[in-house]
């Protein structure tokens, strides 16, 4: 059994807090309410006065997901990463490369907070990665990072959930691998270009998925919400 197949379907799904501004957050979680166990803080919401609501996420049993994708001088983001260790938070995102996280996992310690690496961001494809003068496809590059960052003993990769699959026989099943990218079937891509839906990615081996706007922008946060737990929930035999 992989570790990922422990985790309960409810606690798959990541719901991104990408909304304006700390009031708005707060009143999508309380609308959410129990249909949702895990969030995700993203830079919009962090710039906007909104890491002080990972402590308060934490303080009524939820998880929280910090994701900065920090990427700067070894020291800075060694630092940064201990600041966020601090605050409870159970996921922190980095930039994939090797430096970076060699100095976020010195900053993490051995706390609770576990440490996902970016590989590729799921808004860019091949002709993204040639224009920023990249000679190779987003295959190659991620199967790179996501063997640099179990070198470095980095705890999970961000991934598309079409390089799930291939990832998962290259990592093994201890890391978590992550999804955003998830659309269910008939939802708007929107900037994303490396889509699946919610069972497939699940199908796929993704331990986590980071769903935005097909919640945060329903008519019904929730029964949308919901409707993406019980699709999990079928696709792990739940």
């Amino acid at each position: 059994m992989t570790r990922g197949a422990t985790i309960p379907a409810r606690d798959r799904l990541i719901v991104a807090l990408d909304v304006d501004g700390v009031e708005a957050a707060r009143a999508l979680v309380a609308q959410l309410g129990d249909s949702v166990s895990f969030y995700k803080i993203g830079m919009e919401l962090a710039y906007g006065g909104g890491l002080p609501l990972v402590e308060e996420l934490k303080a009524v049993g939820k998880k929280v997901f910090v994701d900065l994708k920090l990427h700067d001088i070894g020291q800075t983001v060694e630092r940064a990463t201990r600041r966020i260790a601090r605050l409870g938070a159970d996921f922190l995102t980095i930039h994939g490369f090797p430096q970076t996280m060699r100095a976020a996992r010195q900053g993490a310690g051995d706390g609770g907070l576990r440490l996902l690496a970016v590989t590729v961001m799921t808004s860019y494809d091949d002709a993204d990665l040639a224009e920023a003068g990249y000679s190779i496809g987003v295959a190659e590059l991620v199967s790179r990072r996501a063997i640099q960052a179990k070198d470095a003993g980095i705890d999970g990769l961000i991934l598309s959930p079409q390089e799930v699959a291939p990832i998962r026989a290259l990592v093994g099943p201890e890391m978590a691998l992550v999804t955003p990218g998830v659309r269910p079937a008939g939802a708007a891509l929107g900037d994303q270009k490396r889509v699946m839906t919610p069972g497939a990615a699940i199908a796929a081996g993704a331990d986590h998925l980071v769903v935005g706007r097909p919640v945060t922008q329903a008519p019904d946060p929730r029964a949308a919400a919901d409707a993406i737990v019980a699709e999990i929930s079928a696709a792990i035999g739940g």
